[in-house]
């Protein structure tokens, strides 16, 4: 496989995702931190705007990308564990 395609495929498939699905969670992820700092930003010139919006958006990443992630992983070390066992 090329250099050009791995710089596709490698990444993508260490979080057991294609291209496509990696494409849609990772811009997902960034339209919402964008969002998140809009609203940080509008916050800073209105204090009583957004009190919690920024740190709410964060938290929120956070469980869908670590936790998740951390999740799927210990789910496929219990089927590698029970295939094993087998």
């Amino acid at each position: 496989m090329s250099t050009w395609n791995r710089l596709f495929t490698d990444h993508p498939a260490t979080v057991d995702e294609t291209y496509g699905q990696h494409f849609v969670a990772a811009m997902g992820f960034g339209l919402r931190m964008i969002w998140g700092g809009l609203v940080c930003m509008v916050h800073a010139i209105v204090p009583g705007a957004f009190c919690t919006k920024g740190s709410d958006t964060i938290c929120e990443l956070h469980e869908r990308m670590v936790t998740n992630r951390r999740r799927k992983a210990e789910a496929r070390a219990m089927l590698v564990g029970a295939r094993k066992a087998a």
